[in-house]
């Protein structure tokens, strides 16, 4: 009886979140095939659901991550870094600060756990941040709803500024996406990496190395034209799903209770942080020959992936969007857990509820 409650689960699971997903790709949603299964996920969970996903599918989609990260690399990004280098490391320093302080007085204000206020809030990939927040004692059920909730502002702003800087021209920006691509060696190749490099990562023990081995790896290949990372749609669709799925299905009614009684203070961070850096944005283009459009999607604290969806086909300077989104990305997932680690300590929390 218990196992055909199980496949029943299953099954809802799987179709409700196929369909969810849909939707939201065809209102051009941002990480719709990760927000579509995680919505899914913690309704059930809410409403009683038993299913688990196994640690082994969570960790092999961190690698595939991974490797989604570093097919965004090019050796033309260090090119940009180099060439802009003073205002490119002010705005990252700034950037930081701004997620450092803002996940502080989330932790001062509220009744977040420590770790978690600091991986909530802080302005790198969304996937990423939640993948590896739970290896630092974070939350990950929290920070996943900071981090989507992000998202989904950023994307939202993003969209409304490109449509006015584009004008009466403005065209709703559609990704086409081609699910099931003619697949070539690349394909094997890339799978081989995430497999061995995020073993290894794992064997060595290496915070988060499940997903940081093949990135930086993979990083290496993909820009020397050693390897072309070859990741079809439906291979990152899965790899998110497992994600959504794991995060939602851990839900419970305490944790839903406290992420709406912290709401308000989310809410707040969010806006401050976006605030700040379409300020950034602003003085970049008083101090190089840059279109506010640029400038706005390569400060915009949104995730890598997110952003590249929506910069895609609007006429701003990729090469400048991606360099500085990519480093930024490595800046929080080497600098994140000192910190957490300090904020945990520093900032006078009250008692986490959860505990």
């Amino acid at each position: 009886m218990a196992k055909r409650s199980s496949v029943f689960q299953w099954v809802i699971l799987f179709v409700l979140s196929l369909s969810l997903s849909l939707v939201m790709l065809r209102f051009h949603i941002p990480a719709a095939m990760l927000l579509g299964p995680m919505v899914v996920a913690v309704t059930m969970s809410l409403c009683g659901a038993t299913v688990r996903i196994d640690n082994r599918f969570f960790i092999s989609s961190q690698a595939i991550i991974g490797c989604m990260i570093a097919q965004n690399l090019s050796s033309s990004i260090l090119v940009s870094l180099a060439a802009n280098w003073p205002i490119v490391l002010f705005i990252l320093l700034a950037t930081l600060f701004a997620s450092g302080l803002s996940g502080w007085l989330l932790v001062r204000f509220s009744h977040l756990p420590g770790t978690t206020g600091a991986w909530g809030s802080s302005p790198g990939g969304a996937a990423a941040m939640v993948a590896m927040s739970e290896d630092y004692g974070a939350d990950v059920r929290l920070v996943a709803f900071m981090q989507y909730l992000r998202v989904l502002f950023v994307a939202g702003s993003a969209a409304l500024v490109v449509r006015i800087s584009m004008g009466g021209n403005a065209q709703e920006i559609v990704q086409e996406l081609v699910w099931f691509p003619p697949l070539s060696w690349d394909f094997a190749a890339t799978l081989a990496l995430a497999g061995i490099a995020g073993w290894l990562g794992r064997r060595l023990r290496f915070p988060s190395g499940t997903m940081l081995f093949p990135m930086l790896i993979g990083a290496g290949l993909h820009a020397g034209d050693v390897l072309t990372i070859q990741l079809p749609e439906w291979l990152l669709a899965m790899a998110y799903a497992f994600i959504g799925w794991s995060v939602g299905l851990r839900f419970n009614r305490a944790v839903f209770l406290l992420a709406l009684r912290t709401l308000p203070q989310i809410v707040i961070s969010i806006l401050g942080l976006m605030s700040l850096c379409a300020l950034m944005a602003l003085a970049l283009t008083k101090v190089l020959d840059m279109d506010f459009l640029t400038a706005y999607l390569a400060t915009s604290p949104g995730g890598l992936d997110t952003v590249a969806i929506i910069a895609a086909g609007s006429g701003v300077d990729m090469s400048f969007v991606m360099a500085m989104q990519t480093l930024r990305l490595f800046s929080i997932l080497m600098t994140g857990p000192a910190m957490a680690k300090f904020i945990s300590r520093h900032a006078q929390r009250r008692s986490d509820p959860l505990a």
